[in-house]
């Protein structure tokens, strides 16, 4: 009764001008930051990282487990969210709210990062920081694109998103990690699928990933060299043999902000070392 009568309260306190803002996603934060507007914010979720400011607000909670109360008791007058926060019961409730709680496109390609940020800059009133920062994507994207016309012969490339109990579990198509190993002109192997699998050895096997990438973590859901390269499966493929694994920072390269050309810049580096040491 107490808890049901605290969400009422809150949800009856009337917007005032939106100058108090919770963002929830990791690249919108960074978006809010490159806009200059970071002086705004009151909250994030934690899945914001970047730029390292950001981690001295309260943080309301993992973006997919958000609660109303923990969303509210910041006082906002905006919430920012990326499309894909949840669960859908806090969403609606914070739809039927008076504070605005306005959902961001999360597509991952380089056209909607261009969108996150026209979209983010309108509901900020930073229209003319908002130019400037699409200006600066497009030269971005076309650099990178670029790069990327270079590559006569596209390697195949794994990404591992977890290795708990020596389970891989894999993006396929229709994934952030699908969509960045693209845009670094190079191609997922495995496209037969969309979304996230747990792999079977003969599928790892059969797949033959001239590259292994992974996020820079640690934990159970980590592989280091010596697991990969024992391990039954992952051990066997062209990546592991020849030492083609990368890793890389989870915001910087799933995050879809301001950073995504320059991520994908990265990630098309340390794919073809070669191109980039004749200066491509």
């Amino acid at each position: 009764m107490i808890r049901a009568a605290v969400l009422t309260l809150m949800l009856a306190t009337p917007a005032v001008a939106q100058d108090r803002v919770v963002v929830v996603g990791g690249g919108l934060a960074e978006i809010v930051y490159a806009l200059g507007q970071e002086h705004r914010l009151v909250g994030r979720d934690t899945t914001a990282s970047f730029p390292p400011a950001v981690n001295d607000l309260p943080d309301v909670g993992y973006m997919r487990a958000l609660s109303p109360e923990g969303l509210l008791q910041l006082d906002p007058d905006l919430i920012l969210a990326s499309e894909g926060s949840g669960p859908l019961e806090t969403i609606q409730i914070m739809q039927a709210a008076d504070v605005p709680f306005v959902q961001i496109t999360e597509t991952p390609t380089m056209d909607a990062v261009v969108e996150r940020v026209e979209q983010v800059a309108q509901h900020l009133q930073a229209q003319d920081a908002g130019a400037q920062l699409v200006e600066t994507l497009r030269a971005d994207f076309a650099a990178l694109a670029g790069q990327t016309a270079q590559v006569s012969t596209p390697q195949r490339v794994m990404f591992v998103l977890s290795a708990q109990g020596g389970r891989i579990n894999a993006a396929g198509r229709d994934t952030g990690a699908s969509a960045m190993i693209q845009m670094a002109g190079a191609v997922n192997a495995f496209d037969d699928f969309a979304g996230y699998r747990l792999l079977t050895d003969e599928a790892i096997a059969a797949a033959a990933p001239d590259v292994i990438l992974m996020m820079d973590r640690d934990g159970d859901h980590a592989l280091n060299d010596e697991q990969i390269t024992g391990h039954p499966a992952l051990g066997l493929t062209p990546a592991a043999q020849n030492g083609q694994v990368i890793r890389m920072n989870g915001i910087y390269l799933l995050g879809f902000g301001p950073r995504t050309a320059q991520a994908a810049r990265d990630l098309h580096n340390a794919i073809y070392p070669a191109l980039r040491h004749q200066g491509g």
